[in-house]
């Protein structure tokens, strides 16, 4: 496991996050599947996530993301969501039209966190410091 570091801190949060087109909608293809992939890797870099892998299906998208303790994951979502959908809808001017309105993504997303130690591991380590 290599650790991720910034100006003060040593971290290794790792997240699993997935989310979809609104109605599920199999769009996520051609030069639109390219555009969001860029789209999400440009924000990305500018918040300083890391995207450790990502899968772009054609009505989800699977990422698999290092986002420093700075960030919430909630704030980071909202950003690569929200950035994606505006300048998709702005470019492919046909597809509020012929789909939906305002929205590309549906509300919402899916995340769990990653990482080799578990609970057991967490509360045996406090009681061993908890006796000292």
């Amino acid at each position: 496991m290599r650790y991720s570091s910034s100006a003060h801190t040593r971290f290794y949060h790792r997240y699993h996050v997935v989310w979809a087109t609104k109605y599920r909608y199999k769009v996520l293809k051609g030069a639109m599947r390219e555009r969001i992939r860029e789209i999400i890797i440009q924000t990305c870099e500018e918040l300083g996530v890391h995207i450790v892998k990502g899968v772009l299906a054609r009505d989800h998208v699977h990422m698999f993301l290092s986002i420093p303790p700075k960030l919430s994951l909630s704030d980071v979502m909202q950003r690569i969501k929200g950035r994606s959908s505006r300048r998709i809808q702005m470019e492919f001017p046909d597809l509020r039209k012929r789909y939906w309105g305002r929205r590309f993504w549906a509300r919402g997303y899916f995340s769990t966190t990653s990482g080799n130690v578990t609970d057991d591991v967490i509360r045996q380590y406090l009681e061993l410091h908890s006796s000292k």
